[in-house]
């Protein structure tokens, strides 16, 4: 279990000195201990980071109505971001201290409808973890079925802080 704490307004996210003065795995961690607030964006999507060790991070989420698109499935987009999370926190695991990372492209696959209020969880691991870019890829499994629901793969790009 985690600590977890979401920010609430732009003073509650940690500054870049915070985030350069660790490595990417330290920064999780203390974000996983309540020493740093979350990014909003996991409260809005009803989604959170759940472990982080090197290499490798899991978030668990629960989807809601509030998600849907207009045929009264869950949106894409809530995928998208969910995988995105998991998959680029995975690299964040390995960037060193006084460097940071975004993403610069990801690619998901939606292999069935997530349905609404059924928890689940999305792992990442890294696959490469370079000077300049990392790579890794990413699961949604359904917490209580075990069923894949979706997968992805994403590229970061690694830079270093002034």
């Amino acid at each position: 279990m985690t600590n977890l704490k979401i920010a609430e307004t732009p003073n509650d996210l940690p500054s870049q000195e915070d985030l350069l003065s660790m490595s990417g795995l330290e920064f999780m961690q203390a974000m996983l201990r309540g020493e740093l607030s979350a990014p909003p964006i996991s409260g809005v999507l009803n989604y959170r980071a759940y472990s982080a060790e090197e290499g490798r991070v899991a978030f668990r989420g629960t989807p809601q109505f509030e998600y849907t698109n207009p045929m009264g499935t869950l949106h894409g987009g809530w995928y998208g971001t969910l995988l995105d999370s998991c998959m680029a926190c995975a690299v964040m695991t390995t960037v060193p201290k006084g460097s940071f990372y975004t993403t610069l492209e990801y690619k998901i696959n939606i292999t069935r409808t997530i349905p609404m209020g059924m928890e689940v969880e999305a792992v990442g691991t890294i696959q490469h973890a370079g000077r300049s870019t990392g790579v890794s890829m990413g699961e949604i499994r359904g917490v209580a079925d075990g069923k894949l629901y979706a997968t992805g793969s994403t590229t970061c790009l690694i830079m270093k802080g002034r």
